[in-house]
């Protein structure tokens, strides 16, 4: 399986080669706006309060890019594994000629996922890359935050493809950036601790990913204590994955079957 499935990765890699140059500009571009408008720009506003708003002293910039670092991770990942998912089952019809060759489902997963895990190694590197330009995050620190995020990225990833394998009409896509992803985006401690929200909603932002992959970042990169056991956090997110792989696998067949 694993030499099937890199089979796919080297396809996906070949085309990649022609947009690299694009794509690796907007991955520095994206941190340094994101990181001057809301870390440095909002962030002198915050700063006056931000022993009162919950963040214990540290800078709103220096709190608010590993979880930038999560949340760009969550963004890349659901990218990847939404509209091109339903592209290569319904439109342009890669999948299917990926099956006419020795690969299988199972490979055809397994390689789409390791491919987004590349991609989110990419795309978290150039924003730690530009943290620590920012003085955001020592260069250490930084790199140890990114695992977790590109953990983060693939258990979204996963989850993405089969929701996208199972869709029949693409408009669900739109549907799950607006009403999933931008809530989550918002709410799972990205832009502010988690406790600032009602009581009732702290409960549904401790059960998503992002707020794990948030949680695990921050406290690599600020070195603060972990909120929850990182092997827990660690855990979850494998859940998520292996779930999601699964129920790619289940979707694929169904809609790829001749």
């Amino acid at each position: 399986m694993v030499a099937r499935s890199l089979l796919y990765v080297e396809t996906r890699a070949r085309t990649y080669r022609h947009v690299w140059k694009a794509s690796v500009f907007s991955n520095f571009l994206s941190p340094v706006l994101f990181l001057a408008a809301m870390g440095v720009g909002l962030g002198s506003l915050v700063d006056g309060g931000a022993r009162s708003s919950g963040l214990d002293g540290v800078s709103y910039l220096n709190f608010l890019a590993p979880g930038l670092l999560a949340a760009s991770a969550m963004l890349t990942a659901t990218g990847e594994g939404s509209f091109p998912v339903v592209a290569g089952i319904k439109w342009t019809k890669t999948y299917h000629a990926a099956l006419a060759t020795p690969i299988g489902v199972p490979d055809l997963v397994v390689g789409h996922l390791a491919w987004i895990a590349v991609r989110l190694a990419m795309v978290c590197g150039a924003f730690a890359t530009v943290a620590v330009a920012f003085g955001a995050m020592p260069p250490g620190r930084a790199a140890a935050a990114v695992v977790p995020a590109v953990l983060t990225g693939l258990a979204f990833a996963a989850a993405t493809t089969a929701y996208a394998a199972a869709l029949k009409h693409e408009m669900g896509l739109t549907l799950l950036f607006r009403f999933g992803v931008t809530p989550l985006f918002l709410f799972s401690g990205t832009f502010f601790p988690v406790e600032q929200l009602p009581g009732w909603m702290q409960p549904a932002a401790y059960v998503v990913p992002l707020w794990h992959g948030v949680e695990m970042a921050r406290a690599m990169a600020l070195g603060i204590p972990y909120e929850v056991s990182p092997l827990l956090s660690v855990a979850y997110l494998a859940s998520w994955i292996v779930a999601g792989a699964g129920l790619s696998v289940f979707f694929f067949r169904r809609r790829l079957r001749p």
